[in-house]
Formats: C-alpha cells, sequence, structure tokens
C-alpha cells in the first residue's frame, strides 16, 4: 500500500458501524466514523475522505441516496460503496442494467448486508486502484 488515505464509514445501527469498522482496519487506513447522514456531511467538510462506506437506509429510507448525491456532488471522483440490507429484507435490488438506474443510485458500488469482509475489502482495494 503506498500510502494512508481517509475511509468515511456511516451507519446508524451501533452493531453494524463497529462491525464495517473492524473489517477496514485491516487495510491500514485511516477510518473516520459517523451514526447520521447529518453527522458525516460535517466531517466530509472538515476530512476529505478519499472513500465513503455508506449505510442505504438510516435516519430517512434514503438517507445513503441522499448522503451519495451529496459526495458526488463535493467531490464528484470519491468512490462511493453503498451497503444495503434491503434486498435480503424486501427481495427489491437496486441492481440493474438499465443505464439510468446507475445514474440515479450514483453509487460506485453496491453490496449486499451482511457484506463478507474479504469482499469489502477486496472492492475497497479497486476502488482506491491498490
Amino acid at each position: 500500500m503506498s500510502d494512508t488515505k481517509k475511509i468515511l464509514v456511516v451507519d446508524d445501527d451501533p452493531d453494524c458501524l463497529d462491525q464495517t469498522a473492524a473489517m477496514l482496519q485491516a487495510t491500514g487506513h485511516e477510518l473516520i466514523l459517523a451514526s447520521s447522514q447529518a453527522e458525516a456531511e460535517e466531517l466530509l467538510l472538515r476530512h476529505q475522505p478519499s472513500l465513503a462506506v455508506l449505510d442505504l437506509m438510516m435516519e430517512e429510507m434514503d438517507s445513503g441516496f441522499v448522503l451519495c448525491h451529496t459526495i458526488k456532488k463535493l467531490y464528484p471522483d470519491m468512490p462511493v460503496i453503498l451497503l444495503t440490507g434491503v434486498t435480503a429484507a424486501t427481495g427489491m435490488s437496486f441492481k440493474s442494467p438499465d443505464p439510468r438506474v446507475s445514474r440515479w443510485v450514483e453509487a460506485d458500488v453496491m453490496l449486499d448486508k451482511p457484506v463478507r469482509p474479504e469482499s469489502l475489502r477486496s472492492t475497497v482495494a479497486k476502488l482506491l486502484k491498490e
């Protein structure tokens, strides 16, 4: 790994936040943790992370989407990973071959919860070009 980068991790569930952080500690990067969309928006301006890992549903059902749009507006090149339990809970998937859907979502990658540690770490490495 060439240098330490900052990874913003956002989840309103403290257990999920801790689990995601534990998975990413092995990357050697600095982790910036937030438990809400508002807290994450403050930290974005203060720290300008290299990558963000966001829960899809937080305070509001669309908090992850809204935060992703905010990130892409501020930092268009910052990779964003959205983690979601929606598919497991409802069977509904946001993965679509339709390019209009992917443009609307704006996340670089969507991963279903529970995410496997090696899958998350390899996705982070790929997006950070490590």
